[in-house]
């Protein structure tokens, strides 16, 4: 069989444009982007279901792959399948501020440890809501969610069509608050509880000034803090689900899946 150069440049076409979508988001969505997940198994993944879902698609443009307008097409899919991502990672996000907040409050702000999936110093408290979120997401098949939108957004957001507008920028800035709003009302039920533990250790230093406070009120703090972090994570969970069903209506929106 003998192929021009322009007719093999299509047929890559058709199959770079999809892979380039689907890649982005498995490279960068929260969990498959860890350093532990190997980047030859994300791209093989993402092959095989560019591969299955092929036949499937609209008809691509008419398109030179390595035209300015190529180029362009392929800055939309990236754009696409790493917005997408993004939205998941700030829901993440939100579960390593209500750790991070109950970590300070409970005192333990110094013990902290490497994250391997962002590789930043994180406190050891943050990673149990990470590591308990990210167990949740994979349990529901959020992952499998993720990839389900991202193919149905090529019948809703075709190669070549206009592809993410200024609204879904806009979108995505406004709902980042909740990354900080979210966090902090996740961790207020341990902050609460720790604030009024502190407020009565000072009512106690006033009333027996004598009293070695502090010595006997850090342990105290800590083993409080565990003790409500053991007793509160379920409802944490359970609250994270509104967080993650509230990312994913923002996907909905911004990839305009019904």
């Amino acid at each position: 069989m003998n192929f021009t150069e322009e007719e093999l440049l299509a047929k890559v076409a058709l199959f770079f444009w999809p892979f380039v979508r689907i890649n982005t988001l498995l490279l960068a969505i929260p969990v498959f982007s860890s350093k532990s997940a190997p980047v030859k198994f994300r791209i093989i993944i993402s092959v095989l279901i560019t591969w299955v879902v092929m036949p499937f698609l609209p008809t691509l443009p008419t398109v030179e792959l390595m035209s300015y307008e190529g180029f362009v097409i392929t800055v939309q899919q990236i754009a696409i399948g790493l917005l997408t991502a993004f939205i998941l990672e700030m829901v993440f996000s939100v579960m390593l501020v209500a750790g991070q907040s109950t970590a300070y409050s409970m005192g333990l702000g110094f013990a902290s440890m490497v994250d391997p999936a962002s590789g930043m110093q994180v406190p050891v408290v943050a990673q149990i809501f990470i590591i308990s979120s990210s167990l949740f997401f994979m349990g529901v098949n959020g992952h499998l969610l993720a990839i389900e939108m991202i193919i149905e957004s090529f019948q809703t957001l075709p190669i070549g069509g206009l592809g993410l507008s200024q609204d879904d920028l806009w979108r995505v800035i406004m709902w980042s608050a909740k990354i900080f709003s979210g966090g902090v009302l996740l961790a207020l039920p341990i902050m609460s509880t720790i604030l009024l533990v502190n407020i009565s250790f000072g009512v106690a230093s006033k009333a027996a000034p004598q009293l070695q406070i502090f010595g006997i009120g850090f342990p105290i703090t800590i083993m409080m803090g565990m003790i409500l972090l053991w007793i509160i994570l379920p409802s944490i969970i359970e609250s994270f689900t509104f967080v993650l069903s509230d990312g994913f209506k923002l996907i909905n929106q911004i990839l305009r899946v019904s």
